[in-house]
């Protein structure tokens, strides 16, 4: 890892896309495998160790670069599931600070833990799964925000005046639901006023579908969820997933968390968000944080929507991408061609 390289995207992340003003103070947030995930395989233990080293060196760069801002470091021990809480001693510390950057491998975004510190006045960059090339002069953080935020706040205002969404796609996705009633909302990257949170990279237009109303086919090709091999294809009924085929080995391990026929499990298995990307740099497919901003692209979550204005809680929230889609709203085709 070349410190230098990157050196200038970080400084321009928390001038630019963050606002930092002198005399704030800026937690920089990392965690680290618990002991069950020492089992992982070498290659995702060594994923989370190399995010963590580059979550140190975002802290070195801006102890030397900020010097009139109190900046500390917190790392601790990894939740192992996306939009799962945090130990309370470890959500408690996000509560005095202005600025929280979460560079984690597992997602916190979705979490009681962070709706707290935004309603307390932090601003949040929230960055699980994010990765050293984001960084560099061709990568999704080296983008022009403010064109993001024009074109992602028209998105987001499109998807609040409609009422039924539908999305297609070649490999045979075709699912529509409601957002009646729903506001947009835009991830645009640029957090800087008390209380704004989000992703970075970002570039995302998003909406959360109404519970109980979506029905067809979500089709996730390989290739397009961290060790994808294969088609997966999972099938909704009146808002949740009943079904899922293909996969492979993540096939199997969301199988698992669904646990069909478990209703103390439904909430996993709700269709909790639908999003746009809007990021021109963000092309790489098997990192969801990216991917999901990938300019174009389609992705629907599914499990927790209760943070950004739906109704369910979950301990869950998984976002599948999928390319070339085609999106209509109350008819009209927005996405795709």
């Amino acid at each position: 890892m070349d410190i230098e390289k990157i050196r200038p995207g970080v400084i321009s992340m928390f001038k630019v896309n963050m606002g930092l003003q002198a005399g704030e103070k800026v937690l920089i947030v990392n965690d680290v495998p618990n002991p069950e995930q020492w089992q992982l395989s070498y290659a995702e233990i060594s994923d989370i160790a190399t995010r963590s080293l580059f979550a140190r060196a975002v802290y070195d760069i801006a102890l030397e670069a900020f010097a009139e801002n109190q900046i500390d470091y917190l790392v601790f021990p990894s939740t192992g599931q996306n939009a799962t809480e945090p130990a309370p001693e470890v959500a408690e510390k996000f509560l005095d600070y202005d600025v929280v950057f979460l560079l984690t491998s597992f997602s916190l975004s979705h979490t009681n833990t962070r709706e707290r510190a935004s309603q307390k006045g932090a601003r949040i960059a929230s960055m699980p799964g994010i990765e050293y090339a984001m960084f560099l002069e061709d990568g999704p953080m080296a983008v022009d925000y403010e064109e993001i935020r024009r074109e992602t706040e028209a998105l987001a205002e499109k998807l609040t005046k409609a009422k039924i969404a539908r999305v297609t796609t070649e490999w045979g996705t075709d699912i529509r639901f409601s957002i009646e009633n729903r506001a947009g909302g835009p991830d645009t990257g640029i957090y800087a006023v008390k209380g704004e949170w989000g992703n970075l990279p970002g570039g995302e237009a998003f909406i959360a579908p109404l519970e109980g109303t979506a029905n067809g086919t979500l089709v996730v090709p390989k290739g397009w969820y961290p060790g994808l091999a294969e088609d997966m294809t999972l099938a909704f009924q009146d808002g949740y997933v009943v079904s899922l085929e293909g996969g492979g080995k993540v096939g199997e391990e969301f199988t698992k968390l669904f646990s069909f026929g478990d209703a103390g499990y439904q909430h996993r298995r709700n269709c909790a968000e639908l999003g746009i990307g809007t990021n021109p740099k963000a092309k790489k497919p098997d990192n969801v944080l990216e991917a999901e901003k990938i300019k174009g692209t389609i992705h629907i979550a599914v499990g927790d929507s209760s943070h950004m204005g739906g109704l369910t809680e979950s301990d869950l929230h998984e976002d599948f991408v999928l390319p070339k889609p085609r999106l209509y709203l109350d008819g009209e085709l927005i996405i795709g061609k």
